[in-house]
């Protein structure tokens, strides 16, 4: 018997616990979450059947950056504030349901997703807010980490407010005490040096927002600033016969701000405006020193960074079965940044030094939802973009300062239709077909500089957007009380792919992010959640992903196929959690796999692998308002370990040269909050 129908006829002899409130909809009420306690809607969220979170992408403009979670019907005016913060600030007694919506829903707006939450929150409501203290200790180093969360939301001058705050830092696994080999072509080790490496990050983040009601409708506004400090530290002596020492120390200031406000109005019965406007600022300084015998090099990076959108969206619904929207989305970009690298003192030459970019950018686009019978969802969509980028770069320490303005006009066509098959009550069939374009990153028009690894990368003004076509299929089956087991498959058509490729200049050859011609992408998921109260586990319960990914491009150095640089071929992830009510206690093992990625340039072949990383944890809640939570985090001291070979020139022309090796090991860190909450 095929494990497909196994499943359907365990999905047919149980009945789901949360009823479906509409096709493809269906709601899990507070009474769905009792087993686990929870505190927050992210909890809440998180414990699902069949969903993960997705927080969004890190792109420009409102549109492509959407994640897939709703609060009360909209998506929240905001791209800096991540999604799981922003769910963490809802209390859970302040939720009223999270209705799951597979497939699409008349009047819901996918945001190019298959499935999205949407959680639903209780009308008014008094003050409410939590204090938390934690702290984290570091074994390897003998640090400690203490961070505060603050938060509170009530009512005030007809509206309702909401502000947090939260402090915090911790060590970077990724620096820490090693060996590091340097090997021959021939396998042999030429050098040995011992590395002592630290790595520390602060930060703090205060949000706020208002919702008031405003000429028949609803105004929230929105605020978010963070800080965050981070400071490396490596010293590396090399064994004898060699006397070598080498040290590098950088620095690194960021200072975000963001303001959002969405503006939402019935205009009928059947028919809404939403308006919603956003900027954000960024500042970036970061500096690195390092010294080896004979020589010392400095180098610093300024940039600044601002992005402005305006958003209106017009929404009908014509009927339960059909509804349509339309809308606008106007963005302004702009990048300053100035880069300086000197060798010894003296200023060296690097290409787009100093570089001044801007991008204006439209898009217009119309979105239909349509539910022909109760078994069937069908969604179409169609979106133009346009945009015009400028940008200015010199080189103030070249003769002739090497000054270039670009200018360029680029438009795309972004087609997407999705489809719904509701096979049988467990069974739910989907398939997704849309052109993605990719949002340009400032930070690829920008030199920059690696001093701990003495490499010198080239920005790229030439860069045009990387394009896909995407066809995604995916099978769906529930069955006993909430386990769920999902198949996709997703095929990536590729054009204009961006990697990495040489960049000729007159101070040299430099690598540099390129588009490098088409490509393809393959991946298939599987997604399980099974609670294991018919395996003998009481309130026990097992989640857990796996990709595989495939690509394949071609080389510009080489000229023959390999991998897109930086995809991890295979990613996955495991967690188990039990919930002991009679203790008031609830434990659990997260299990993040291994993986591997590699970056292919004109002169090397870097590959970066992480070992199998655990968390253990337990969650005692002596009363509803209080928590306490313990976990041992790399419990199993996964290492990170870092592999380089280095070409005599382009790969294809030249014999390897050298290997750098570095395999470093992280010990366990111990992590401790408490938690009161109050208000209701």
């Amino acid at each position: 018997m095929s494990f497909v129908l196994v499943l359907a006829q365990a999905a047919a002899a149980v009945s789901p616990v949360a009823a479906p409130a509409a096709q493809g909809v269906t709601a899990y009420p507070p009474g769905f979450f009792a087993d686990y306690r929870p505190n927050t809607a992210l909890e809440m969220v998180n414990r699902l059947p069949g969903f993960t979170l997705d927080v969004g992408e890190s792109v420009r403009g409102f549109e492509g950056a959407a994640g897939n979670v709703l609060i009360d019907g909209v998506r929240p005016a905001t791209k800096s504030d991540d999604l799981d913060d922003i769910l963490s600030r809802i209390p859970a007694s302040q939720v009223e349901r999270i209705d799951l919506i597979r497939g699409g829903a008349p009047g819901i707006d996918m945001q190019g997703k298959t499935v999205l939450a949407n959680v639903v929150r209780k009308k008014g409501g008094g003050m409410q807010g939590l204090l938390q203290i934690s702290d984290k200790l570091d074994t390897d180093f003998g640090r400690n980490f203490v961070g505060l969360r603050a938060e509170g939301s009530g009512a005030a001058a007809g509206g309702q407010w909401e502000a947090a705050l939260r402090t915090g830092g911790g060590t970077d696994d990724g620096a820490s005490n090693t060996v590091y080999l340097v090997i021959d072509p021939d396998g042999q080790i030429r050098d040995r040096s011992q590395i002592k490496a630290h790595a520390e990050v602060r930060d703090v983040t205060v949000t706020g927002a208002y919702d008031h009601a405003l000429a028949g409708g609803r105004l929230k506004v929105n605020g978010r600033a963070y800080y965050e400090h981070y400071r490396f530290n490596e010293a590396s002596t090399f064994l004898p016969p060699s006397t070598t020492v080498l040290s590098n120390e950088d620095g690194q200031e960021l200072a975000q701000s963001e303001v959002g406000l969405r503006y939402d109005r019935a205009l009928t019965t059947r028919t809404r405006l939403e308006v919603v406007g956003l900027r954000q600022t960024e500042h970036w300084d970061y500096h690195s020193n390092a010294t080896i015998p004979l020589n010392d090099f400095n180098y610093g990076q300024d940039a600044r960074t601002v992005e402005t959108i305006g958003r209106s969206v017009l929404r009908f619904r014509q009927n339960d079965r059909m509804s349509w929207e339309g809308g606008a989305e106007f963005a302004v970009n702009t990048l300053d940044s100035t880069t300086e690298y000197k060798v010894r003192g003296t200023p060296a030459d690097l290409p787009a030094a100093q570089a001044e970019v801007k991008e204006q950018r439209g898009e217009i686009f119309a979105k239909a939802v349509w539910q022909p019978t109760t078994a069937w969802t069908f969604e179409g969509g169609l979106r133009q973009e346009g945009s015009k980028i400028t940008s200015d770069t010199s080189n103030p320490d070249a003769p002739d300062r090497a000054a270039a303005h670009t200018e360029k006009t680029l438009y795309f066509t972004k087609p997407r239709v999705t489809g719904a098959w509701q096979a049988r009550p467990g069974t739910q069939m989907r398939l997704r077909f849309e052109r993605v374009v990719g949002q340009l990153d400032f930070d690829d028009f920008v030199s920059s500089a690696s001093l701990n690894e003495g490499v010198v990368r080239a920005g790229n003004v030439d860069l045009v957007p990387e394009q896909a076509w995407v066809t995604e299929a995916s099978v769906e089956q529930r069955f006993w009380r909430s386990a769920v087991v999902t198949l996709t498959a997703r095929h990536f058509a590729l054009s204009d792919t961006i990697d990495r490729a040489p960049i000729y200049d007159a101070s040299g050859v430099f690598d540099a992010p390129a588009n490098i011609g088409q490509g393809t992408k393959d991946e298939l998921q599987l997604d399980v959640n099974i609670p294991l109260d018919r395996l003998g586990v009481r309130r026990g319960e097992f989640r857990g992903f796996v990709v595989a990914r495939r690509s394949e491009v071609t080389d510009p150095t080489t000229g023959s196929e390999r991998e897109i640089s930086g995809l991890r071929p295979l990613e996955w992830e495991a967690h188990y959690n039990q919930q002991l009510p009679s203790l008031k206690l609830a434990y659990g093992v997260d299990v993040y796999g291994g993986w591997r990625r590699r970056f292919y340039r004109f002169d090397e072949i870097s590959t970066d692998k992480l070992r199998t990383y655990v968390v253990l944890f337990a969650e005692w809640k002596p009363s509803p308002t209080v928590l306490v939570r313990g976990e041992v985090m790399n419990a199993t001291s996964r290492g990170f370990r870092r592999n380089r070979q280095i070409f005599a020139g382009p790969r294809n022309t030249s014999d390897l040269q050298v290997t750098y090796d570095r395999d470093v090991d992280v010990g366990p860190m111990f992590y401790m909050h408490v938690r009161k909450s109050f208000g209701g």
